[in-house]
């Protein structure tokens, strides 16, 4: 093992785009059941338009020069190559923040919020709030992928977090994250409370079921957790039980990983939004998926789910002592009552815009949010 630090740049070989073309073009697509639309998935009638696009529309050479406009780095932990953003501030006083994605996303889902977070004078905003970023691929994720070994687990992802920053020279941070972002962030508060001087999430959800009086908002958010774990919970069972079956298929038709990460993007964004593309831009989705395609990393990304829950890790943990921000956004599921429980809660926002992927789908709400909670905690 060793603690060097190397630059990266993302320069993918052009024999792997003909191939996903190819592949895109000479896909067998099922039928679609009259009237059925989304019920049951994805259907045919969407995908196909959506694969013509990305086989002759879509300019991955683009995304890849955007992507490669921040520094970028790689660095051995625990075995394993941990791709990184780290993107510091032109503000000298700027605090480190340490910002993670989760499934089905990847540093892809933060691109619009690193201009405002790291120059916020550049944006309009003051720059007492600046940050120096530091954004991983999670191991078995993108260019931190696939893993070599078994055994990560989000309790090992998060120690090899806290090396990172370690590593960096940065021994007073902050955190934030959402969906697996949301289980990893606080366990870096839980694990360094010394370090981590806040943690703040969206889409935060408690391991304990809720009692006493809910408000309407709870309420409604109750019905949509119950909707979730019998409508929306397939994927979970697959990918924390047989994540190796579905890699084969994932692995092998770029419109079968299409199919599995749009999904999500149709099932957990605004629900004001008809078409996952009218919720997120659809480049940007694109570039998301590509780049698991690119990485082949359908199945290492899946096996966190089989890690964590064959650890016993998305269990309740102790509750956290550091000053914790919530931001719920519409599809969240957060109860408040819950969460004190497990998190010391000392900033609450609720916006009736954007979703699950909220650095994707509202970056100015998620920005301001970011800004206003750390601003106390500096």
């Amino acid at each position: 093992m060793t603690n060097e630090i190397r630059p990266f740049t993302i320069d993918v070989p052009e024999a792997d785009l003909d191939d996903l073309r190819d592949r895109l073009a000479r896909t067998r697509w099922t039928a679609d059941l009259p009237g059925a639309g989304w019920t049951r998935g994805v259907p045919a009638s969407y995908l196909k338009g959506l694969a013509e696009y990305w086989r002759d529309g879509y300019d991955w050479r683009a995304h890849e020069r955007r992507l490669n406009a921040f520094p970028q780095f790689t660095t051995e932990i625990d075995g394993q190559d941990i791709h990184f953003l780290h993107v510091r501030s032109p503000e000298p006083a700027a605090l480190p923040l340490i910002l993670i994605h989760g499934w089905p996303g990847s540093v892809v889902e933060f691109l619009d919020v690193i201009g405002p977070l790291t120059d916020p004078k550049a944006h309009g905003g003051d720059p007492a709030d600046a940050f120096h970023l530091v954004v991983p691929s999670i191991p078995g994720s993108g260019f931190s992928g696939p893993t070599r070994e078994t055994g990560w687990d989000t309790d090992r992802i998060t120690r090899a977090f806290a090396e990172l920053m370690h590593r960096l020279g940065y021994d007073r941070y902050g955190a934030q994250g959402g969906d697996t972002g949301a289980v990893i962030g606080p366990g870096l508060g839980r694990l360094a409370p010394e370090k981590v001087v806040g943690v703040h999430a969206n889409g935060l959800s408690a391991f304990t079921e809720p009692d006493g009086e809910l408000t309407e908002a709870e309420q409604a958010r109750m019905k949509q957790l119950e909707y979730l774990r019998t409508e929306q919970s397939g994927y979970v069972a697959m990918q924390t039980t047989r994540p190796q079956t579905l890699a084969h298929g994932l692995h092998d038709s770029p419109a079968g990983q299409l199919a599995w990460i749009v999904e999500k993007f149709r099932e957990w964004t605004d629900p004001a939004a008809a078409l996952p593309e009218d919720a997120v831009d659809r480049d940007l989705l694109l570039t998301n998926v590509t780049l698991y395609w690119l990485t082949g990393t359908a199945g290492s990304s899946a096996n966190c789910y089989y890690e964590t829950a064959h650890a016993g890790a998305w269990g309740a943990s102790e509750r956290s002592t550091v000053p914790t921000g919530v931001a719920v956004f519409p599809t969240d599921v957060s109860i408040r009552s819950t969460l004190d429980r497990e998190h010391t809660i000392v900033h609450w926002s609720e916006f009736t815009r954007g979703g699950h992927f909220a650095a994707m789908e509202a970056p100015d709400l998620l920005v301001g949010d970011v800004r206003e909670f750390f601003a106390k905690l500096r």
